[in-house]
């Protein structure tokens, strides 16, 4: 069973910066792509920053230049540093996985239980 968790939501500040986690654990044999993404009240889910395997990134304009994903392959972790944010930033993010499991034979994607990031004055 693979299990992805993630941390480091909370409450800032309009301008403040917060840096997001997600370890995946469990039964894997590799990880391929991953990615967050970000849910507002009333909104679709929308694809937020994603990171190949090759370490080629890509971002959703409403972030580039603000956000940056990164990897640490050793840890089975993707981060999300946000900075300059802003108060249309705030939603449940949730960060998604193309893994293959070391009991499986194809690549499925796994996805985190959310974490809230609400940017408030």
């Amino acid at each position: 069973q693979v299990r992805l968790v993630e941390s480091g939501g909370g409450l800032v500040q309009p301008g403040g910066s917060l840096r997001l986690s997600c370890e995946a654990s469990g039964s894997i044999f590799r990880i391929n792509d991953l990615a967050w993404y970000r849910q507002a009240p009333g909104k679709q889910r929308e694809l937020v920053a994603e990171i190949t395997s090759r370490d080629s990134t890509n971002y959703a304009d409403s972030v580039k230049g603000r956000f940056t994903i990164s990897r640490d392959n050793a840890k089975d972790t993707v981060y999300l540093q946000m900075n300059s944010l802003k108060p249309e930033d705030t939603a449940v993010y949730y960060c998604a996985a193309n893994i293959l499991s070391s009991h499986g034979t194809r690549w499925s994607w796994y996805w985190g239980q959310g974490t809230q990031v609400t940017v408030s004055s």
